[in-house]
This record gives C-alpha cells, sequence and structure tokens, in this order.
C-alpha cells in the first residue's frame, strides 16, 4: 500500500466575529489548506519506454524459439514420385497407364480397342505406360522389367504378357515381356520398335503416334502381317554459314579486281586530262 502524505497550502482566510457568547479568537491570517497526493514519484517517459521494449524484445525471442524448435507440421502428405505410384497401382483395366499425361483419348481409345481385340484373338495382353522422367532406375528398360515383375510376380502371370514404357523427359523408351509374348513379337521387332517408333516420335514430342505406331507394329508382328516399319532420324544436316576456301578465294580475287579498277581510274584519269590540257596550249 502507498504512503499518503498531505501538502498544504495557505490562503487568507476571514472568521467570523465572536458573539457576545464566545471568546473572541485569533485571526488567522493564512488558513490551511491541504491536498493528498501519492508518494512514489510517476515513472519517466525513458524509463516506460526502455521497459516496453523489453518487454517486446523477450517475446520476439520466445516466438522465434518457439518456432524453431516446434516446426508447425504440414498439412499436404508428402510427394510420391510418379513412378512408384504406378507400381503401387497394378495393371490397368483400359491397358493405358498415362502418368505423363501427353496421350489424347483418341489415343486411349484406339489403344483399348486394338489390344483388347489382340488379346481376344492371340491372348496376348500388352500395357503401355508414359512417365515424365526416372529416378529409381537408370533407365526405360529396367523399370519396364521392375513392372513386370511387380504387376505379375509369377511367370505363369506374366508370361503372355507385354509392357510398354515411354519416357517422355528421356525421349526414350522401352520393351520387356513373358516368354511367350517375346516368342510372338520376336527380337527383331523388339528391337526395331525400341530404336525407332518410341524414341524418333518422341524426339519430335509426338507422343500420341509414338504410343500407336509401336502398338500396331507389335500387332501386325504377332498376327504374322508384314512389319509396316518405323520412321528413321532425319539428317539434320546444317548448311554452314561460313564459305569455304575456294568460295573466298573468287571472291577475294574479285575484290582485287575491283580495286586496282579503282586505282587505274584515280590516277590514270586525272593525268590524261592534264595531258590533253597541257598539249592545247
Amino acid at each position: 500500500m502507498e504512503t499518503i502524505i498531505s501538502r498544504c497550502s495557505s490562503a487568507p482566510l476571514l472568521l467570523p466575529k465572536p458573539s457576545s457568547h464566545h471568546p473572541r479568537l485569533p485571526l488567522l491570517s493564512k488558513p490551511i489548506s491541504c491536498t493528498l497526493k501519492n508518494s512514489s514519484p510517476a515513472p519517466s517517459p525513458h524509463k516506460r519506454s526502455w521497459i516496453s521494449h523489453l518487454h517486446h524484445g523477450l517475446a520476439t525471442a520466445a516466438l522465434s524459439l518457439a518456432i524453431n524448435f516446434c516446426p508447425v507440421p504440414s498439412l499436404d502428405p508428402p510427394a510420391l514420385a510418379s513412378e512408384f505410384d504406378v507400381l503401387s497401382e497394378g495393371p490397368p483395366v483400359e491397358y493405358v497407364v498415362d502418368d505423363a499425361g501427353v496421350l489424347s483419348r483418341v489415343t486411349k481409345s484406339d489403344l483399348k480397342s486394338l489390344m483388347s481385340d489382340l488379346e481376344k484373338r492371340k491372348n496376348v495382353h500388352i500395357n503401355f505406360i508414359t512417365l515424365r522422367k526416372l529416378t529409381s532406375k537408370a533407365d526405360a528398360f529396367e523399370y519396364a522389367d521392375q513392372v513386370l515383375e511387380k504387376w505379375y510376380p509369377t511367370v505363369e502371370e506374366g508370361n503372355n504378357k507385354g509392357i510398354v514404357v515411354l519416357v517422355t523427359s528421356q525421349k526414350e523408351g522401352a520393351i520387356t515381356g513373358g516368354p511367350a509374348f517375346v516368342q510372338a513379337v520376336g527380337d527383331t521387332i523388339l528391337d526395331a520398335t525400341v530404336s525407332e517408333n518410341l524414341p524418333v516420335l518422341a524426339t519430335d514430342e509426338k507422343y500420341n503416334e509414338a504410343i500407336v505406331s509401336a502398338a500396331k507394329r507389335l500387332v501386325a508382328a504377332i498376327d504374322g502381317l508384314p512389319d509396316p516399319g518405323g520412321p528413321k532420324f532425319k539428317d539434320n544436316k546444317r548448311e554452314s554459314n561460313f564459305k569455304s576456301k575456294e568460295e573466298t578465294e573468287e571472291k577475294r580475287g574479285q575484290f582485287t579486281l575491283v580495286v586496282v579498277g579503282l586505282l587505274v581510274i584515280a590516277f590514270v584519269v586525272p593525268m590524261a586530262q592534264y595531258y590533253a590540257y597541257v598539249s592545247k596550249k
């Protein structure tokens, strides 16, 4: 509890005249006037500001430590690589897993019709996979083998199954399958499709054409029909902007003749004019 003290100030005050019943009192020239004040001095503005800054600084430091040592957990689940999603989802019902998102509806519909007819006639099932990129395997061949083993873990399940993989970022493809599938297609067509249809058209970003042409080539081989062939790498030989040695020598000779002609005109013509002028005199 704070101590309360009184401070008094004086001011002139007249007392009433004494009556006959009361004795005369002495006149006070300066009567007492009192006011009450708090004895504790008020804090200075500078001290209050310093304390306020100190409180804010401590609060900021505490909040920073709380954020660093107790991070808020993210609400979003960690993103998984798409190649692992393809493995975990299993074989598609409609023969196509377009993880790269490059195939049109028409292409998917054509593949479904073509593959379902092939499976009914020849009992050969082919799945097509597109990926943006690979991170777990060195190339598309290793990943295709991994998919075959994951989707069809036994020889009986994967005997007549084929896997076609196209990686758009690497512009490469791979084909693998069980013994019955490989025998039905043949090593020659398998190698040609992998080296021609998939990479050549993928390089030009014609992913739909790459998948459809590869499917038709595989079906033709399984049906025993003539090989329709595949696209070839174009020999994009660029023309050089530099002149050949022969062209340079030819241009240099022409330039020399022009310079000599200009020099002759510059010296001979004035001399001839001067000679003509002197001979007239």
